[in-house]
């Protein structure tokens, strides 16, 4: 191998081996020491390819965003419809956090961690926002072709219905008996379906109006 292959290689062997041990033992538990003996190498070795321990976190963070990403691209190509689509993301999503306690636990432990550490917290919401974005196209394009007057921008609207997920996969961490892994997709088929009916409500209050508007000037033609 390249000198440059090597060290990727290098990389991605620390970057699984701190996957393995954030979702094992959380972030602060795992020390630098415990990444580079999991992966075989020297600490020195960690520090080369990464400035700290946040860095080792961002960078297993991002190969699962991307992960992520893929996941609900596969799910929009095989969901050409919007409404569909965004209940079957947010089932997709409420599944797999089901499968994944141990990570969802480090991953809130790493989000308190940034919270109080403004140049972290704006790269984790960077990460963070990746896997909103689809969502955001997918319910423009769906507000369009209803004609729906959205209360917030899409993006916005996203955002909350992720928030709720992520809301509610921390809850089930404390209360797996109340909150299901379909819960998520229940309330977002409600709020789609509530959109909907307030569009189909506009659209029948429009249509009567222009009834009665047309219909005044054949009522002052018929009397002239």
């Amino acid at each position: 191998m390249t000198r440059a292959e090597q060290q990727q290689r290098t990389r991605d062997d620390i970057v699984l081996a701190a996957d393995r041990l954030f979702v094992e033992q959380g972030f602060h538990a795992t020390s630098v020491d415990q990444i580079a003996a999991a992966a075989g190498y020297t600490k020195g070795a960690v520090y080369s390819n990464f400035d700290a321990k946040e860095d080792v976190f961002f960078a297993v963070y991002e190969r699962r965003v991307q992960q992520g990403v893929e996941e609900i691209e596969r799910v929009i190509e095989r969901t050409p419809d919007a409404p569909a689509m965004i209940v079957a993301l947010a089932a997709d999503t409420g599944h797999r956090r089901g499968r994944d306690d141990r990570w969802l636990a480090t991953f809130f432990e790493f989000w308190a961690h940034v919270v109080r550490r403004p140049a972290l917290r704006a790269r984790f919401a960077e990460l963070h926002t990746r896997t909103r974005l689809p969502g955001d196209e997918a319910l423009a394009q769906f507000a369009r072709e209803r004609g729906i007057d959205l209360p917030a921008s899409p993006a916005a609207v996203i955002l909350a219905i992720q928030a709720m997920s992520v809301g509610l996969a921390l809850e089930r961490l404390v209360q797996p008996d109340v909150v299901d892994a379909n819960l998520g997709a229940r309330m977002v088929r409600l709020m789609l379906d509530d959109l909907m009916k307030g569009a189909d409500d506009v659209g029948a209050d429009e249509a009567t109006d222009g009834r009665r508007k047309g219909a005044a000037p054949r009522a002052r033609a018929g009397r002239a």
